[in-house]
Order: structure tokens, then sequence, then C-alpha cells
């Protein structure tokens, strides 16, 4: 089952293939897609996840941050064309 990224990046919504053998997670798929380096943004979220005592604090930095990078709305779907 392919599945696809589609996120708004400053105002342009995009879509792309999606793979877990190539990105961690689907915020580093869009980043990456924009040439966006994200190292520091990495190392701070491990200290969110070391600091905090509950998930919602990582996922609430996640978000707001890649809302501060421009990106909006990014989400994984699956490609039903190709189940026919």
């Amino acid at each position: 089952m392919p599945r696809k990224l589609t996120y708004v990046y400053k105002g342009d919504r995009k879509e792309l293939p999606f793979s877990y053998s190539r990105h961690h997670d689907i915020y580093e798929a869009a980043a990456a897609a924009e040439n966006i380096d994200i190292s520091g943004f990495l190392a701070m979220e491990e200290q969110v996840r070391i600091t905090s005592k509950g998930k919602s604090a990582v996922k609430d930095f996640r978000q707001k941050e890649f809302a501060r990078m421009g990106f909006s709305d990014i989400k994984m779907v699956v490609d039903d064309e190709s189940q026919s």
C-alpha cells in the first residue's frame, strides 16, 4: 500500500511519496523535501523528550516548530489508485 505525504509549505500544497525506509517520520520527510536542515530541531526535540513527562510536550514542540518554519497540515495519506 503506497503512502504519500501531503503538506502545506508557505502557502503551497505539496505531495510526495513517503517511505519509512528513507525517513524516520513525516516531519523529517517534509523538511528534506524543502531542503531544510533540522539537525538543531532534532537535538532540541530530544531534550524536550528527555525532560518532559509525557508525549504531548514533544508533539506540541514539533507542531509549533514546524509551523514556525512555514509548514502546516502535514499528514500521510494512502494512495487509493494503486489498490485496484
